[in-house]
């Protein structure tokens, strides 16, 4: 039942009615308890066919080319590839990722912003011809290496040109547009449509008005120049709650039906990553050292003093592993200690690190925790984004397993809607009447 990134033969566990996801986290913290304490993931597959479902609910006009750089394990673009969705890749490895799951190059776009040439030449030779460009020296590369290719103008968003200052910004100014379709003209390059891309953490949902009003502007203006614009993408951003997609959907819907009306001709699409599969991973951690700093300024809740002690706790994953992502945001995750412990005990200021002794390899600055101890657990949800990159070899860390489960509810659910484990999802090997509850708390396989 256990699955690694690099390895397509995964199995998924299907849970019986009664047994739910802290089930199986339990089974496996004592299982790793026994043999090593290494850090895991659990993937529950059937939040990503909900996550899905949810998107077709709200937002059913817009085709979602999932971001593979985001999560590129073998069952998320195996199950994203059996709900339909497209792909939106970074690089040739991604490409062929989701070829090999038999994604037509038609539902395939390269967005890297930054372009290698043998890797627009890998594009053209395997067909994929969507691509993003928002500047001249890139639209040069690719006129000269990809003879099919079809250009979505990158175009700036007001939250990316007024957004934080050390921030990679990418997107051409609507300024900018003219002169760079002129050079498509001049380089025969066709240009079939507008991308932007509007941040997660941008709050104001108004800039989305704005950038469809500047694209409606790029769509003109192509057309003076003869273009056959036929495709609008919107993006990614999407945090995965179902109030921001209907707040972004309230805001977009009225504007589509303005600028883009259905019956123009003009496909919508956009870029979901996280949205799909941050909320679907679980990972848990061990305490591998800890160490007890004076602290003369704060105190444990419930404890009176101005001498408490505060508590520096090492974990066996870090920045160099699965929080790579920590080191450019915040951590959207609350760690959450896997013993159980008394409701009065006292809580005490404590800061979490990875084991590279690195001082970038902090994960969680200040959290109050119970007093913990070498050997414990901390459990981290909301881990399935950017979270599966090639591990540094410093400190030989290890690659964490991966254990997949599904729901028998959700299984029937993608079974209703056509989805079945012969047909596309060719690595789909489940495991039958998976797992139950002993008596004793710990889960047993049966065959």
């Amino acid at each position: 039942m256990k699955g690694f990134i690099d390895d397509a033969n995964y199995s998924v566990g299907l849970l019986d009615e009664g047994t739910n996801l802290g089930n199986v986290i339990d089974n496996y913290v004592y299982e790793h308890t026994l043999t090593g304490k290494n850090a895991f993931f659990v993937g529950d597959l059937g939040k990503i066919v909900k996550k899905h479902s949810q998107w077709q609910n709200i937002v059913a006009q817009i085709k979602p080319f999932y971001t593979v750089k985001c999560n590129s394990t073998p069952a998320v673009l195996e199950i994203l590839a059996a709900l339909g969705t497209g792909f939106a890749c970074s690089n040739k490895t991604e490409m062929a990722l989701v070829q090999e799951l038999g994604v037509s190059p038609e539902n395939i776009i390269y967005i890297s912003p930054c372009k290698q040439v043998s890797q627009i030449k890998y594009a053209a030779k395997v067909g994929v011809n969507i691509m993003t460009c928002d500047n001249e020296v890139e639209l040069k590369k690719i006129a000269r290496n990809h003879p099919n290719a079809k250009v979505l103008l990158h175009i700036a968003t007001e939250d990316s040109i007024g957004g934080e200052e050390g921030n990679m910004k990418f997107g051409t100014t609507l300024k900018n547009c003219r002169h760079l379709l002129e050079c498509a003209k001049e380089l025969d390059v066709q240009i079939i449509g507008v991308k932007f891309h509007v941040s997660s953490a941008c709050k104001e949902s108004q800039v989305y008005v704005h950038a469809l009003s500047d694209a409606r502007c790029v769509f003109d203006m192509a057309g003076e120049f003869g273009f056959t614009m036929n495709m609008l993408d919107i993006g990614g951003g999407f945090t995965g709650t179902e109030f921001q997609l209907e707040e972004v959907n309230h805001v977009i819907s009225p504007l589509l039906d303005v600028y883009f009306p259905e019956g123009s001709g003009i496909k919508i699409i956009s870029e979901p990553g996280s949205y799909y599969v941050s909320s679907a991973f679980t990972l848990a951690v061990n305490i591998i050292a800890k160490k007890v700093v004076e602290n003369k300024f704060s105190s444990g809740v419930g404890k009176t003093g101005s001498d408490e002690p505060t508590f520096m706790y090492y974990m066996n994953d870090g920045v160099y592993g699965s929080f790579a992502s920590k080191l450019s945001e915040d951590l959207n995750t609350i760690p959450e200690v896997h013993k159980k412990y008394k409701e009065d005990e006292p809580l005490f200021t404590s800061s979490l690190w990875g084991p590279s002794c690195d001082e970038l390899d902090q994960i969680v600055e200040n959290c109050l925790l119970p007093e913990l101890n070498v050997g414990d657990w901390l459990i981290f949800d909301n881990m399935g984004a950017d979270s599966f990159h090639e591990p540094s070899a410093f400190n030989d860390f290890q690659r964490p397993a991966i254990y997949y489960m599904m729901s028998y509810s959700d299984w029937y659910e993608m079974q209703d809607a056509g989805i079945t484990s012969d047909t596309m999802m060719k690595n789909f090997f489940f495991v039958p009447s998976c797992i139950q509850l002993s008596q004793e708390d710990n889960f047993s396989t049966e065959a």
